[in-house]
């Protein structure tokens, strides 16, 4: 079974992880959030690139939910005395993939290519795709004013009230290599439970992969970010409030209609109703088995619809 998933940082990386373990090697697609991605002393960083290839390889702080297992701060202690920028951490592992990554990118490499050599590097067996080659930069208009994304998600920590979100130079980005064709030759798209504003969103907005997944052959199935009227990893209630919109299933539902067929819920949450096919089963993800429940719980949603 061929899969292709749209994902975020770390709550979208779990489910990943799941399916990585149900769906063989790279028979699994991970299409990944970009406008998250920003130049930070001189160094070009990915996040939810990184967070998936710390997941995949196994090298996740699972406690902390970024970053690496074991890491160490040298550098950033080095960084302070000097009065350098510390609001966003780079570990001293963690600077390895930043330094390779701009290194190669100021000679003329791809995002997606030098992603790849990392996925080869560490053995992971599903593919990573970044979602274009071009940069696409999340901003967001606040009551503090408009902020590039990484100033409000980790310097003011989510604390500015969102008034409307931004994807800068989206426009004119083209999907990356092997995005659309992974679409298109999928048995099964997931939309992983990844802030649909702020991290699905972006990815849907570069042109042809919104209207890929309208006409693909393939179920599209979402998992909702909402368990019990409250978001299980960040700030997608807080902003989902701040926008005017209901935080329930029945607002995810209508923000993803015409883009999937079916709604993976928590058990016990209400459904939406109307238009729309729905599962419920225990999606909150804290084991290994966790992640792997979900993941096959999505699968068995897209194989329903498929059939019908």
């Amino acid at each position: 079974m061929k899969v292709a998933v749209l994902t975020g940082g770390v709550g979208g990386a779990k489910l990943v992880l799941g399916l990585s373990r149900v769906v063989h090697g790279s028979d699994l697609v991970a299409i990944v959030n970009t406008a998250d991605d920003f130049r930070h002393l001189g160094l070009h960083v990915s996040p939810d690139v990184d967070t998936l290839l710390y997941t995949l390889a196994g090298k996740a702080n699972a406690v902390q939910g970024w970053g690496r297992e074991g890491e160490t701060w040298s550098f950033m202690a080095a960084l302070r005395e000097l009065g350098g920028e510390d609001w966003f951490l780079l570990g001293d592992h963690d600077l390895a993939l930043h330094v390779l990554r701009t290194a190669a990118m100021l000679r003329g490499e791809t995002l997606s290519a030098v992603t790849h050599r990392f996925v080869r590097a560490w053995s992971i067996g599903a593919e990573i795709l970044p979602m274009s080659d071009q940069p696409v930069t999340t901003e967001v208009e606040t009551d503090a004013g408009r902020l590039p994304f990484q100033k409000y998600f980790v310097e003011q920590r989510c604390a500015p009230a969102v008034r409307c979100i931004s994807f800068v130079g989206v426009e004119v980005a083209r999907p990356a290599a092997g995005v659309i064709e992974a679409i298109h030759g999928a048995d099964a798209v997931i939309v992983a439970p990844s802030n649909p504003f702020l991290s699905i969103d972006p990815i849907l907005a570069v042109p042809g992969i919104r209207q890929s997944l309208e006409t693909t052959a393939a179920p599209v199935v979402a998992v909702s970010p909402i368990v019990g009227g409250q978001a299980v990893k960040g700030p997608t209630a807080k902003l989902m409030r701040e926008l005017d919109l209901e935080v329930n299933n029945a607002m995810i539902a209508r923000h993803y209609a015409g883009v999937v067929d079916g709604l993976l819920i928590n058990e016990g949450d209400d459904a939406p109703e109307g238009g729309i096919a729905v599962e419920q089963a225990d999606t909150m993800m804290h084991t290994i088995a966790d992640k792997v429940r979900v993941a096959r719980a999505a699968l068995d949603l897209a194989q329903r619809i498929g059939r019908a």
